[in-house]
């Protein structure tokens, strides 16, 4: 009997949500790399627009902390939404999600900060047995070694790591997909090498 495909890394466009975490201006000056996790973001939001996948972003506590920043184009979100918890899987998420996308079963993971509400996140969608794909190009921390060590554990757990351009080719699966050539191009401003490969 074949297995599951997407608890192998499979994607399915229509059976996927992309989460973007808290990326709020205020972070800028002390996360690691937010320019290259603000790049992936509007990335992986165009995207979604041609694959027809919702876009759910939170921002932890507005009042206090602001908005996500206006570099991140949110016009396509189909929900924007407070959250004081530091995962993004609240009450309010999970109720729209399943109205949304009934037949979820994986999400693409992608903000800050990769060993608080990113690893919180993790957890609570595995648990409920969704399928988790954490972008290593789109998330960070304030300290490299926070990051590092999240994108370590999210592995040990049963979390997919890649990278914004290998998710996007998964979703893809043929050269034939109409969005092919969108995608292409998206995909031909790579973010930092670097940023990727540091611990």
């Amino acid at each position: 009997m074949a297995r599951n495909i997407l608890k192998l890394g499979a994607l399915e466009a229509q059976k996927t949500a992309f989460l973007l975490c808290d990326v709020q201006e205020t972070f800028r000056p002390h996360i690691k790399h937010f320019t290259e996790v603000v790049k992936v973001a509007n990335k992986m939001l165009e995207a979604a627009k041609h694959f027809n996948i919702p876009v759910y972003v939170s921002e932890q506590y507005p009042k206090g902390l602001g908005h996500t920043t206006n570099d991140v184009k949110l016009d396509g979100a189909a929900l924007v939404y407070e959250k004081t918890r530091f995962s993004m899987f609240t009450p309010e998420l999970k109720e729209r999600l399943k109205k949304d996308v009934p037949n979820l079963g994986s999400v693409v993971l992608f903000g800050i900060e990769a060993h608080v509400c990113i690893e919180q996140t993790v957890i609570d969608l595995l648990n409920e047995d969704i399928a988790v794909h954490v972008l290593a190009d789109g998330v960070s921390s304030r300290s490299l070694m926070d990051r590092g060590l999240a994108l370590q554990r999210f592995q040990n757990i049963g979390c997919f790591v890649g990278t914004s351009e290998n998710v996007l080719f998964k979703l893809l699966r043929d050269k034939t997909n109409p969005a092919f050539k969108a995608i292409s191009k998206l995909n031909q401003s790579p973010t930092s090498d670097i940023f990727i490969t540091q611990n």
